[in-house]
């Protein structure tokens, strides 16, 4: 007897692996690997959360129209053109779905995020790493990259996992660059964090025409990865597609809650944004003293990395921090393997991050 075969290309795809959580044999554990907001969710969006309880039993709102009428109010955009989502992860996949397939080609930047080369795997398409230059993504590598059957290109800016952005002028170059009939997604889940006058989400090149769309998420700095919320805002025609291909109610109640209710506590989230601004500076700093060097970082991490000497490599280093109940995030999977990406976590977190790398690399990083 023969099994259902999936289609030729699934089994070449290398599931995603978030963050780890715990560590075997130890009750408590300081998670740094998975860019979580420090200060966690806003009091009034747990508040939110915990009032739709009674009524789980009910579909939610399948439109998401009072979460869209928020955004459109918060940013100063069309609500008909915002799509929510399952976290942005599921609208970067619906966007593979709609415009790639077998034969064509989906574009990213080399330590782009893993999701992209996934995404164009799992519905047939070719992935395509244009090289980064300085961990940053190159505009003129990407455009050289692209060709007759690029269909999409990701670009996330600022960059997990390096941290680095691109200016708007950039990213504008990069739109003017390809072909018309090329989408391009501006990945810009980290977009709250960034101070630099230069940047920019990407919301004017959606409005410019009707090949990009930019998407954002609620896991960052409204600190709700467990409850998956995304929303995308999009050309016209680009938002019917994908409400056309999600499923009818592919955000729950207590998602919509809560994030409306995170979206309106402005002051919660420049208290997150306040904290970054302190602390990320900081590790780089403490880092810096301890030789340890960074990428540019504008995000809610650092990605810091370490020499090819055995002992004083980044694995001997994860392993270290493991043995003090730290959790970073290898980068061997994003072709950094001479990197860990750290999250910016709470002041403690911060302090006792710097004192177990310190302990390393003063030679005290054996097994104990």
């Amino acid at each position: 007897m023969s099994a259902p075969e999936p289609r030729p290309g699934i089994l070449d795809v290398r599931p995603y692996v978030g963050g780890e959580s715990r560590l075997d044999g130890r009750a408590q554990t300081i998670k740094l690997a998975s860019n979580e907001s420090a200060l966690g969710p806003s009091p009034r969006a747990m508040e939110a959360y915990r009032a739709v309880a009674a009524t789980m039993h009910r579909y939610p709102d399948g439109g998401a129209g009072e979460l869209r009428a928020a955004l459109g109010a918060r940013h100063g955009l069309d609500p008909a053109r915002i799509v929510c989502g399952a976290g942005s992860d599921e609208l970067l996949q619906l966007l593979c779905r709609a415009y790639a397939g077998p034969g064509d080609e989906v574009l990213y930047s080399r330590h782009g995020f893993l999701v992209y080369p996934i995404a164009a795997q799992a519905c047939g398409a070719r992935p395509v790493a244009a090289d980064e230059r300085a961990l940053t993504a190159s505009v003129d590598n990407l455009l050289a990259a692209s060709g007759p059957r690029t269909k999409i290109v990701f670009l996330a800016n600022p960059n997990n996992p390096t941290g680095t952005y691109l200016s708007a002028d950039e990213v504008k170059r990069l739109r003017a660059g390809l072909p018309a009939n090329v989408l391009l997604v501006i990945d810009a889940a980290y977009a709250e964090f960034v101070a630099a006058n230069d940047y920019s989400p990407g919301i004017e090149l959606v409005d410019a025409g009707e090949n990009t769309v930019m998407t954002r998420t609620f896991s960052k700095i409204y600190a709700l990865g467990g409850l998956r919320l995304g929303w995308a805002y999009c050309p016209a025609p680009i938002a019917d597609v994908l409400n056309r291909m999600r499923g009818p109610f592919n955000v729950s109640s207590a998602a919509l809650a809560a994030g409306k209710a995170a979206l309106e506590d402005t002051g919660y989230a420049a208290l997150a944004r306040e904290h970054n601004d302190y602390w990320r500076p900081w590790l780089t700093a403490e880092l810096a003293k301890l030789g340890i060097e960074t990428a540019p970082s504008v995000a809610n991490f650092v990605l810091a990395r370490f020499p090819d000497t055995p002992g004083q490599d980044a694995a001997s280093a994860d392993a270290h921090l493991r043995r003090h109940g730290i959790i970073v995030r290898a980068m061997g999977g994003y072709h950094l393997p001479d990197s860990l990406r750290i999250t910016v976590g709470t002041g403690d977190e911060m302090r006792a991050l710097v004192a177990a790398l310190a302990e390393f690399k003063a030679g005290s990083g054996g097994q104990r």
